[in-house]
């Protein structure tokens, strides 16, 4: 009896001492083509940086400015390396936005598991510890490995009341679990450093309308009348032809499409004036119009252009006309051939 109570002893204390412990953990880390990520358990952070709500100019390094449906998502890869993973401990992770955005309105933190160059891929991250939004899904994970996960901010394009510019943060919560429901670490990653610096922005494209001249994006925009006389005699497609006194005017509609985005006002002003006239001007001239029935001469003077509208609304579209007078003179100081000009356009933001 004595020694089977032994062995019984020896075989007990053995199990105890070798039986594994494991829990499933992560560690958050940079992507080689990510914002930088810093810290270590149980605390990260990274950051955005300059962000606007039309995604327009150069994003600081590693980060994406994607278009988005009211805004600009502002994207980042990161690294998740998965430890002590197995086929009966899988690695389940999830996050939530513990501590929102002060202007929630305006900026919201996104999240991608792939196909992450498109913005329909993103999807908000939770701000309910309940409901939090899946990283590493179930089944999740069976083995140590690293995954490449995308952060995102969200930034509004409103303007009015709601408008916000200057720096705002963020603290996400990071759950790892065990399977589907036991929860192993809780871990933050602060959106913070840097913080995410909201901006003004501006964006003014002309196109062309329907039914009018092609208008071709460039280093600047550009329009050809094509071959023009004092008779009004074989107009270019796109082109309206009217006889006005001492020549004919051609004319074509195009379009005018201001955005902007974090302004206190709702409208915008937009003028121009001819900066570089024709070599020409007794037997050239720009003229503009409302809608293609009466024409004014377009300012020539920077200090006092003319005002096209005062009531630009932005992301809408607005129609205008563009009038070429050709003289119809004959005589001395009569010109034939290529001659062109500049206009150029303001947008204006209170």
């Amino acid at each position: 009896m004595r020694l089977r109570f032994a062995w019984a002893l020896v075989t007990l204390a053995g199990l105890l001492v070798c039986r594994p412990a494991v829990a499933q953990d992560i560690n958050l880390a940079t992507n080689a083509s990510g914002i930088t990520v810093s810290g270590a358990k149980p605390a990260w952070s990274t950051g955005l940086g300059s962000l606007n709500g039309l995604g327009v100019g150069t994003p600081g390094a590693n980060v994406t400015a994607l278009a988005a449906t009211g805004g600009a998502l502002y994207t980042s890869p990161y690294d998740i390396a998965v430890t002590d993973a197995s086929s009966g401990n899988k690695a389940v992770v999830r996050t939530y936005v513990s501590v929102n955005f002060v202007h929630s309105s305006i900026l919201r933190v996104y999240s991608c598991i792939a196909s992450c160059t498109s913005a329909a891929n993103y999807s908000p991250v939770s701000t309910n510890l309940a409901s939090p939004t899946d990283v590493i899904p179930e089944p999740g994970l069976n083995t140590n490995q690293t995954v490449t996960r995308y952060l995102a901010v969200f930034v509004s394009n409103a303007n009015g009341a709601s408008a916000f510019t200057g720096s705002d943060s963020a603290v996400v919560t990071v759950l790892v679990y065990r399977n589907n429901n036991s929860l192993q670490h809780t871990y933050t990653l602060s959106l913070n450093n840097p913080g995410q610096t909201v901006q003004t922005a501006l964006r003014f494209t002309l196109n062309t309308a329907p039914s009018g001249r092609t208008i071709s994006p460039a280093t600047d925009f550009s329009i050809a009348f094509g071959n023009v006389n004092g008779l009004g005699i074989g107009p270019d497609a796109g082109l309206t032809v009217a006889d006005v006194s001492g020549g004919e005017r051609y004319s074509t509609p195009y379009l005018l499409q201001p955005s902007f985005a974090g302004f206190s006002s709702t409208t915008a002003t937009i003028r121009a004036y001819v900066s570089t006239d024709f070599a020409h001007p007794s037997q050239l001239e720009l003229q503009d119009s409302t809608s293609g029935a009466s024409f004014a001469a377009l300012s020539k003077s920077a200090g006092i252009p003319t005002t096209l509208t005062v009531a630009a609304a932005s992301g809408a579209t607005l129609t205008r006309y563009l009038g070429l007078f050709v003289s119809g003179q004959n005589g001395p100081g009569v010109f034939t051939g290529s001659d062109n000009a500049t206009v150029t356009f303001t947008l204006i933001v209170p």
